[in-house]
């Protein structure tokens, strides 16, 4: 089968095909918002709340930072610049990371290519259409990050309006060239290996993604920023701050184009070598697309004989979950015999576990503790950030995870609400399903971060409670928002979180985690100033502790208990009707 068979004998041109394409996915999303008009207005506020705290959190953190670095003469600055190119870089991992599989369910597995295959559109048209997608359903958690630190780093050093429009310049290549790239992997390692053998494709992916980062970070030594005593002098320190940190990489150009704008020495290499590298990427992925596609899709349609499972482990499984009782635990059985099912689901698991690698190895390699003076201080503050990106990764799995699992029911919900089965025990196994890998996964996190840390036991007990009390809650949000804004009609699953309700839901638990950090930096904000080097370092006090505790567990609570309540209610009703 050759490019041919995939073209009608006249087909659209390639534009009108990449928004024939689109426009269905456009006009959905618009006609679910005027059917749900009043849902969606009497949730207008909560949105407003909820985004403007996330934002205004991120926002005030970035600005504090960048305001402390502008003060400090010569390096200040520089070490601001390099901060954004680093965070750049972590941003352009994880959205090649993230690319990597939404390309291989947007190109191969999605359910609507049947029918675009017979309809008269243009290969190109249906790459561009696709990668557009893709670029999407990859890219508008980082987008949510990158919004208040770029608007932090406009508000500290100046560039007024032009500032924005030159950030939205430099984003449209930054993100097109991790989707090109990445579905340019994908279509190649699909044409290579045998489709049955989607496992070992995204297994190897991951592992080679997983080494390039660590290589990649470990060439930059970005521990080196905060440890100026490892250069002979301040001169040499200098030239490695002023030095590009990856300049072979999209990261890089775009935050050279950033800073030298907010530096008055804006150079318009760093742009054009953006967008002319995002031209020769996506011109480079059409012809792989019109050379490897079509064969590469026939083999995605082959059975996968690696499927079956080894009764044994099932019966484990079944065995541990019997205290669940026997409806709660087929629910349970079934929502995990369905995700390992699905590559395009447990696939993503594998993309975890390289971030998590890192994160765990970078925390690592913090030098808290080379200075005597400063190390209690340091140590303090760094357990605050391990809390909030543990919480963020949290917030992340449990949108990828928890929040499909209502939609992803499908035409299989009419079944499940005509049975026996009571709401309650439906939610109830949903919730618990989520909630269980999760915990283990934070409290897995949180025990090796704080121990590399070396904290005291207080706040390691502190920390281990207030995370576990912060998955249940984001579990509960996840949960409550999938019911209440569900996407049955989509036929990718990575593409469900990105719909109103998914941003909804990370917003909320953005909210959450900043009212629970600035709780507990409250409560103990005497504790962490005891690490300055001009006061008496000392232990927090019992009395610290509880009331940080008392104030997490009231404020998870409150966020976990009320939209648990709110998804059994909905459920309920959904049952009724």
């Amino acid at each position: 089968m050759d490019a041919r068979s995939f073209a009608a004998p006249d087909p659209l041109a390639p534009h009108r095909a990449v928004v024939l394409l689109l426009k269905p996915k456009l006009l959905g999303a618009l006609g679910r918002g005027r059917r749900g008009g009043r849902t969606v207005g009497r949730r207008i506020p909560t949105l407003l709340l909820t985004g403007g705290g996330a934002f205004v959190f991120l926002f005030v953190v970035s600005s504090k930072l960048l305001r402390t670095l502008r003060d400090v003469p010569e390096v200040g600055p520089l070490l601001a610049s390099k901060l954004l190119g680093l965070a750049l870089l972590l941003f352009l991992a994880m959205l090649l990371l993230s690319n990597l599989i939404a390309a291989l369910s947007s190109f191969f597995l999605a359910r609507d290519l049947q029918t675009i295959h017979e309809a008269p559109v243009d290969w190109l048209g249906l790459y561009g259409a696709r990668l557009v997608e893709t670029m999407g359903s990859s890219s508008w958690m980082v987008l949510l990050m990158l919004i208040p630190v770029l608007t932090a780093y406009q508000v500290v050093y100046g560039g007024g309006a032009l500032f924005y429009a030159l950030a939205v310049i430099t984003l449209v290549p930054y993100l097109f060239i991790a989707a090109a790239v990445g579905s340019a992997i994908t279509l190649t390692l699909v044409r290579i290996f045998p489709a049955r053998r989607t496992r070992d494709i995204l297994a190897f992916v991951s592992l080679i993604a997983g080494v390039l980062l660590v290589v990649g970070l470990r060439v930059l030594r970005p521990e080196r920023l905060v440890n100026p005593e490892g250069f002979r002098n301040l001169v040499d320190f200098l030239e490695v701050l002023r030095a590009p940190s990856s300049p072979w990489l999209p990261s890089e150009w775009m935050a050279q184009s950033l800073i030298g704008y907010l530096d008055g020495a804006f150079d318009p290499f760093w742009l054009l070598l953006l967008w002319s590298t995002m031209a020769s990427m996506i011109a480079g992925g059409a012809w792989l697309h019109w050379r490897l596609y079509p064969r590469g899709f026939t083999r995605a349609q082959e059975g996968d004989e690696s499927g079956r499972r080894d009764g044994r482990v099932w019966s484990a499984v079944a065995g541990a979950l019997r205290p669940l009782g026997l409806e709660r635990r087929e629910m349970v059985l079934k929502d995990v015999r369905v995700f390992f099912r699905d590559a395009t689901q447990w696939s993503q698991l594998l993309v975890l576990g390289v971030l998590l690698f890192v994160y765990v190895y970078n925390i690592r390699v913090l030098p808290v503790h080379s200075s005597e003076t400063m190390s209690r201080f340091l140590v303090s503050m760094v357990v605050f950030l391990n809390l909030a990106l543990a919480g963020f990764i949290l917030a992340a799995v449990a949108a990828r995870f928890v929040f499909p699992a209502y939609s992803l029911e499908g035409q299989t919900l009419w079944l499940l609400r005509s049975s026996p089965l009571r709401p309650e025990t439906f939610v109830s196994s949903k919730y618990w399903t989520g909630a269980l890998p999760l915990l283990v996964l934070a409290l897995g996190l949180t025990v090796v971060t704080n121990r590399i840390l070396g904290v005291v036991p207080g706040i390691m007990a502190l920390s281990l409670v207030s995370i576990a009390a912060i998955t249940l809650s984001l579990v509960a949000q996840a949960l409550a928002w999938g019911v209440a804004m569900p996407k049955f009609e989509s036929g990718n699953a990575a593409q469900i979180p990105t719909s109103l309700g998914g941003m909804l839901f990370m917003l909320g638990a953005l909210a959450t985690l900043t009212a629970v950090l600035a709780s507990q930096f409250f409560a103990l904000r005497g504790y962490v100033r005891s690490g300055l080097p001009w006061r008496e370092a000392r232990d927090p006090s019992g009395s610290e502790l509880a009331i940080a505790l008392g104030l997490t567990l009231l404020i998870t609570a409150l966020t976990g208990v009320f939209p648990y309540l709110a998804a059994r209610r909905n459920v309920r009703a959904g049952a009724a009707s």
